[in-house]
């Protein structure tokens, strides 16, 4: 008894702390790991963890020593907080989304966190011959480039630094011209209403000219995009064949989604991939 009250008592301890850190980066704009170590009494390893944890919630930004505010004015974070953000779910997500390609096809990806997980795994594998990869992520066709067997078509347009993506109409007449089997599509938002959505119109854009494309759609998108609605929709529910998440997916949704037909995959971290 006296152990789990220890931990309990420990927990709370964590999160009122990690609550005052917040605030403080709130009001001040910045903060050292050193700094709060020295106000909180705890090691500079305590710290990053509760820094970690802010982040993940989306209270801060981590930087090299400490964490800044997050810049409310802006529609959506850079690509390398996103990165950072549910990285082991992205994984594993990503691991599960390779395991759908099969060599010889045409496949489409966003500039997304997650499909850059399902390029890292494709790159990974190996053994291709003959796997064609369309997407306008940059960070993505720089991962693949140059690896044996795989062609990279990056689509044309204006370069946004946000989400190290190309957006515009210039790479719209590609998909005229070729044949897509399957698109991996991330999304800032996912509602049965709304669909798949993007925080910004410009990507929304370019990503609904890739579900236009694709034969299949295969949204890849973790548990905090379910439930919540972003901006501009890009692929209504209906067109959505297969959902790769995690179990932390919420259980309701998930049962609405396998009821309209849809395919609805949850990995978890002792089960992996599914076959």
């Amino acid at each position: 008894m006296t152990a789990t009250a220890s931990v309990s008592t420990s927990d709370v301890f964590a999160r009122e702390r990690q609550e005052r850190i917040a605030r403080i980066v709130e009001e001040d704009g910045r903060a050292r790991v050193a700094d709060l170590a020295t106000r909180f009494g705890v090691s500079a390893v305590t710290i990053r963890k509760d820094l970690i944890s802010l982040e993940a919630d989306h209270r801060l930004v981590r930087t090299h020593g400490g964490a800044i505010a997050i810049d409310r004015s802006r529609p959506e974070l850079a690509f390398g907080v996103r990165e950072r953000l549910q990285a082991d779910e992205k994984m594993r997500i990503g691991a599960a989304a390779a395991a759908l390609v099969q060599d010889g096809e045409s496949i489409v990806f966003d500039a997304s966190t997650t499909a850059l997980s399902v390029a890292r795994h494709l790159k990974a594998r190996g053994g291709w011959s003959g796997l064609t990869v369309i997407t306008n992520g940059l960070r993505l066709a720089s991962e693949l480039a140059g690896h044996p067997g795989i062609s990279v078509l990056m689509l044309g347009g204006r370069v946004r630094w946000e989400a190290l993506s190309v957006v515009g109409q210039l790479g719209d007449g590609l998909f005229q011209r070729i044949n897509v089997q399957k698109a991996f599509l991330g999304a800032a938002g996912f509602t049965v209403e709304s669909g798949l959505a993007d925080a910004t119109e410009e990507e929304a854009q370019i990503k609904e000219a890739m579900v236009t494309a694709a034969r299949e759609v295969i949204a890849i998108v973790d548990h905090t995009k379910w439930a919540h609605a972003a901006f501009a929709t890009f692929c209504p529910t209906d067109r959505i064949d297969v959902v790769l998440s995690d179990d932390d997916a919420p259980h309701a949704m998930v049962e609405d989604l396998i009821g309209r037909g849809i395919e609805v995959r949850l990995i978890g971290t002792d089960r992996g991939a599914p076959p």
